[in-house]
């Protein structure tokens, strides 16, 4: 009897990990790695921060029991990360209006945002930057939506191009969905100002989009982490079709 498993196709390989397995094979010691951005030693190995150990100590001193998560995960861990991300007083917060679920990192959390999606607010497409972080692509397929993009980087001048994405988003037909990164656009390192990430809301809600925000880097682009989350609270106290990651 044939094995069920002679039909099953590998996934697309990933670039940026694709480089890393070229970096690991690389004989040369003077090899550099630009694959994920982790902080590294001299030595090459992963630098863990003295604030990050002191933290684990803490938690495996405060934290004894072994109990079974909740479906939806540790109420007191997805109060924390909904305080981290939209900030105590958030009126979004004060209005009840947050709800949350607890997943297996921030791939996990696309994942299950956009099958989320597919089953309460079903499109055909899916719209992402121009570009965007490449796993982006496999999971929004897989998810069965049409990955599609628009304008977000202009080569001529290696800055956002402002004009470009107001006039897709403005274009393309009323309520569809957008993944929008909230800052540290990877991989092209280009965030819209305050006031552009205005723009793009006013756009948004004239077009009634829904905006799944993609939040890998809070607390890596500005001295106040906070700021980082600038654009989630900006669109969720005055817009309610709002998602994060």
């Amino acid at each position: 009897m044939a094995s069920i498993w002679t039909e099953l196709q590998a996934a697309p390989p990933d670039p940026v990990f694709g480089l890393i397995h070229n970096f690991i094979a690389d004989t040369s010691p003077k090899k550099v790695l630009l694959g994920v951005g982790i902080y590294k030693g001299e030595d090459g190995q992963p630098y863990v921060l003295n604030c990050v150990k002191k933290a684990e100590k803490l938690m495996l001193e405060k934290y004894n029991d072994k109990e079974y998560a909740f479906p939806d995960g540790i109420p007191s861990f997805r109060k924390k990360a909904i305080e981290l991300s939209w900030g105590k007083d958030h009126p979004a917060i004060k209005e009840q209006r947050v709800a949350s679920i607890q997943t297996v990192s921030g791939t996990g959390g696309l994942k299950l945002g956009f099958l989320l999606l597919s089953k309460f607010f079903p499109r055909k497409k899916a719209y992402v930057p121009n570009p965007t972080w490449s796993l982006h692509h496999n999971i929004i397929k897989s998810c069965n939506f049409e990955l599609t993009f628009f304008r977000w980087y202009n080569p001529k001048t290696k800055g956002l191009d402002m004009e470009g994405l107001l006039e897709d988003l403005s274009t393309i037909e009323d309520e569809q969905i957008l993944l929008l990164q909230t800052s540290c656009h990877n991989p092209s390192g280009c965030d819209p100002t305050k006031e552009e990430w205005q723009q793009i809301l006013d756009v948004c809600k004239k077009k009634g989009h829904f905006v799944f925000f993609d939040s890998a880097y809070q607390g890596f682009g500005n001295n106040d982490y906070n700021e980082d989350t600038y654009s989630l609270k900006l669109f969720a106290e005055q817009y309610g079709r709002v998602m994060l990651t």
